[in-house]
């Protein structure tokens, strides 16, 4: 919507995209609130947001540039007797740091260094292969990706095997079609210039997660019916990496008796281990407080099932307390056959798509969006402490009786920062391989990297292929995510020496070679204090992506945000389907068809 038409008045206005604002919006306008929802930004989802590889580029040198303050303008005309303001800042440039590009491919295709090699060559050829190069589009995650995503669907040769969430597993797999190998039997290198021709063929998501399918964002999507509005795809394997060997994690019964890297033995221990943790019992509460790995080792299980259950089920460290691992790998076995062999569903197109599945749910039934548009500030009532009003960039005064913010926009004087601000490590690479080739180049892969040394952190790394419709046919997108120790460059590096062929690789082995990779840092959501800031009672503020491979800390934040402003109502009811709305000929709306 225009700017220019915004009504003046709204139940609750929300400022920002991200994941945890989107399913506030969402649930409060299917409840029928008035849901005004603006984002500064061009693009929607926020820190949680997915970009093709042109626009990754444009934000990238957005991060670069430095931010020019805005004027503060004075608004204290528009106020009232016994009102007062409170500014927001214009920026949140701090949530992301510290990144660093670097490109190990060939600036060209081979085919135009021939032409530039042979006698002759064509005045032109050389500019527009710069022009390619240096060719950059707007960042946009908005809800008019649709059409681009239809286009790269329609030019894949090949039928991408989809699952909806929500579906049981015959009828999921009924709907999945058999991959098909691709048919080029020699690897071509990729350019530069072929990266940024076929940029939107990639979804390159800022925050690395899966879903796992017992989570609280599936249940959620299930219960809201929201899920209609995305796709899925299995995560087909689990991999770690141990004695500079990447190897794939037993973690079913079927995987578990067809694993070659178990004996019978430590078959039958491993099922045996897992069939008992089900069920808390005495003996596993005498071990609480005491390390996992001491619980693992009195139950006369071998190293090579110790480092399966530490690092790639219960995905936790060798100290962490045993119940907090007993119960990581309860929720772990309880995820799992639902959809598949493993516990985790990814939705195709990246994850930026389920911020925006929110905000389409939220605009059905009737919530106002308009990106690049912001709030100033806000207006406060000095007797009660509450938000009465916001001001837009715009100068109008927008009544409201909530306003949520993400934590981005709030000043830093009306921060109460307890605790030094935690960061996570990322990584973003596109290379021209799996880290485990197999016959089927459709595997979507989770993989558990154990610290590499002492003082080093745990590395989570998910490796996706181009059937999630996430990067171009040839390539891998990977993602690494660890708790940040220094720059993302310096915690992840070495890692990406080791297991990808790089120019600071130091032999030639039979390892993908990184095409392009991005490092940056980004604020852990879960770190940040958000019930602490000095701010009037009615204004919420949501936190950021956190370094956790789940959601639980963004569905449950958002649920208690809702709370907070509607305690009488239910936390995203089920939308109603199409088939189920009739419209009501006396009414002047509609209304959902009812059994009689």
């Amino acid at each position: 919507m225009a700017a220019e038409d915004l009504p003046s008045e709204f139940d609750v206005v929300i400022l920002g995209t991200g994941l945890v604002e989107s399913v506030v919006a969402a649930a409060c306008s299917r409840v029928g609130q008035r849901v005004l929802h603006v984002d500064r930004r061009s693009y929607y989802a926020a820190n949680w947001a997915s970009f093709t590889f042109n626009s990754l580029l444009t934000w990238i040198q957005q991060h670069h540039e430095e931010s020019q303050p805005e004027p503060v303008q004075d608004w204290s005309s528009l106020l009232e007797e016994g009102e007062e303001l409170i500014y927001l800042c214009n920026s949140d440039s701090t949530s992301v740091t510290n990144l660093q590009v670097f490109c190990f491919t060939s600036e060209e295709d081979e085919e135009e260094e021939k032409e530039e090699e042979a006698p002759d060559p064509p005045d032109t050829t050389e500019e527009e292969a710069e022009d390619a190069v240096k060719e950059t589009e707007t960042g946009s995650s908005g809800l008019q990706d649709k059409e681009r995503k239809e286009e790269v669907a329609e030019g894949e040769e090949e039928e991408q095997a989809a699952q909806t969430v929500g579906e049981e597993p015959e009828t999921a797999q009924s709907r999945l079609s058999v991959p098909q190998r691709q048919s080029e039997p020699m690897r071509k290198k990729i350019s530069y210039a072929q990266l940024v021709k076929e940029g939107r063929r990639f979804n390159i998501d800022l925050v690395s997660k899966l879903m796992y399918s017992r989570g609280s964002l599936v249940d959620l999507l299930i219960k809201s019916n929201v899920s209609r509005y995305a796709e899925f795809k299995n995560v087909s394997r689990i991999l770690t990496y141990r004695h500079d060997n990447v190897e794939q994690v037993p973690c079913s019964r079927a995987d578990v008796f067809a694993s070659r890297q178990l004996s019978v033995v430590e078959k039958r221990k491993l099922m045996r281990f897992l069939t008992f943790c089900v069920e808390e019992t005495e003996e596993q509460q005498a071990y609480n407080g005491r390390p996992y790995l001491e619980f693992l080792r009195d139950q006369q299980l071998g190293d090579n099932l110790q480092h399966f259950l530490v690092h790639s089920i219960a995905m936790v460290t060798e100290d962490t307390p045993t119940e907090a691992g007993l119960a990581s790998t309860r929720h772990f076995l309880r995820c799992l056959g639902r959809y598949g062999n493993t516990p985790f569903l990814f939705p195709v197109y990246g994850l930026g798509e389920i911020p925006q599945c929110f905000c389409r749910m939220c605009a059905v039934f009737g919530g106002i969006y308009c990106l690049r548009h912001s709030v100033h500030c806000l207006i406060v009532d000095k007797e009660s402490n509450r938000c009465k009003a916001v001001i837009d960039i715009r100068g109008q005064r927008i009544s409201c009786s909530h306003f949520v913010v993400e934590d981005g926009y709030v000043a830093a004087e009306r921060k109460k920062v307890a605790t030094p601000t935690r960061f996570i490590s990322r990584a973003v690479l596109i290379t021209d391989g799996s880290v485990l080739p197999t016959d089927s180049e459709q595997q979507v892969s989770m993989v558990t990297l154990p610290p590499i040394a002492a003082g080093c952190p745990s590395v989570k790394m998910v490796e996706l292929c181009p059937s999630t419709m996430t990067c171009l046919p040839g390539t891998y997108l990977v993602h690494l995510t660890c708790q940040s120790t220094g720059s993302a460059y310096q915690d992840l590096s070495p890692l990406v020496t080791r297991m990808f062929h790089t120019p600071e690789s130091h032999d030639q082995g039979k390892r993908p070679s990184v095409l392009w990779c991005l490092y940056f840092n980004m604020v852990d959501g879960s770190a940040v204090e958000v019930d602490c800031h000095n701010l009037p009672s009615n204004v919420h503020v949501c936190s950021g992506p956190d370094g956790e491979l789940g959601h639980e800390h963004a569905i449950t934040q958002a649920e208690t945000i809702f709370q907070k402003i509607l305690p009488q109502e239910e936390f995203c009811p089920p939308a109603p389907n199409p088939e189920d709305i009739i419209y009501d000929a006396e009414g002047d709306g509609l209304s959902r068809q009812t059994e009689e």
